[in-house]
């Protein structure tokens, strides 16, 4: 078991101080109450910490090594204390976000760096994921907030999805598209139901809901089965899947945009608008923001919105 820390604490700053009047003193405690502590630790932990010699106190080799445990913990704790109250001034400290894997790695490093040269004291720490991993940690307290693609095509099912704040910023196209060799050996022009449902599928989930809803949006009604040579957790895999002419499968748009320009990758249109991915600012409901976390969010969607990132992921095809 712990010791307790009150005694640790005086214990700190006898050794520190050399006697027991002088931590008396900086404790702004009595001699008797910092002698009477002293003693209950070396009962607690069993062991000499100081050999009394008159007046003075000369620490054993017991009472050294607990000194030099108790060193890093109260600089840090210091430090620490000194930055939570700075905190309260300026934006500084540690800022926990999570983000789908392919917006984060394209977006964040240089709103970080960008944000950093106004705010040289704050430092973060970024999770990649989908939603089902991003919502728990920000529901535990993992994350301080996170950016998440709602799209109406996942299937994860939040049971508290009521507790946190959905703040839609970004507006995602969505496409089914292929590469150009399996377009013209397999499409072939035909963007009928039947044709499509009978072709090659890179699926992110087991239950192939994404290109099935695909389907629902475009077509109104689900393929009975679908041909799923590939399933795989990552957008950059079913990306190359496209281009290894594995088959079709539902990207971000504005990732391959310029494959899409040069003819590439061809997306799959229909007579509707293509599916749109909102990428939304989560919160728990009742978390207050501290300075930090209140100055990235409005500086991240000033950003979004001045940039033009708004807009940049639409009408790429």
């Amino acid at each position: 078991m712990l010791p307790d820390f009150n005694r640790l604490k005086v214990f700190y700053a006898v050794f520190t101080q050399k006697s027991v009047a002088a931590a008396a003193k900086e404790l702004n405690i009595t001699p008797s109450a910092v002698s009477q502590a002293l003693n209950k630790l070396e009962v607690e932990l069993n062991v000499l910490l100081f050999t009394r010699l008159h007046k003075k106190l000369v620490p054993t080799s017991a009472g050294g090594q607990l000194y030099n445990i108790l060193v890093p913990f109260i600089r840090d704790l210091e430090i620490g204390i000194k930055q939570i109250k700075q905190a309260k001034q300026i934006p500084s400290g540690m800022i926990r976000i999570g983000s789908p894997i392919e917006f984060g790695k394209s977006y964040f490093p240089g709103i970080f760096a960008s944000f950093r040269k106004k705010y040289s004291e704050v430092v973060f720490t970024m999770k990649l994921g989908d939603p089902s991993e991003i919502f728990p940690m920000i529901k535990s307290g993992e994350l301080d907030f996170g950016m998440v693609d709602i799209f109406l095509t996942r299937d994860q099912v939040f049971e508290d999805f009521n507790i946190y704040s959905i703040e839609p910023l970004i507006n995602e196209e969505v496409v089914l598209a292929c590469s150009k060799i399996y377009y013209d050996e397999e499409i072939k022009g035909d963007h009928s139901f039947e044709n499509l449902a009978s072709k090659e599928f890179i699926s992110y989930q087991r239950s192939s809901l994404t290109l099935r809803n695909w389907f629902k949006y475009h077509f109104n009604k689900f393929p009975v089965a679908l041909n799923r040579v590939l399933t795989v957790d990552s957008h950059q895999a079913v990306i190359n899947g496209i281009k290894n002419q594995l088959g079709m499968g539902v990207i971000a748009g504005h990732i391959v945009s310029s494959d899409i320009k040069s003819g590439n990758i061809i997306p799959i249109k229909t007579a509707k608008k293509n599916v749109i991915n909102k990428i939304s600012l989560v919160q728990l409901q009742d978390k207050v923001p501290n300075l930090t976390e209140k100055t990235f969010i409005n500086y991240l969607k000033t950003d979004i919105l001045s940039s033009g990132r708004s807009k940049q992921f639409l009408n790429i095809s």
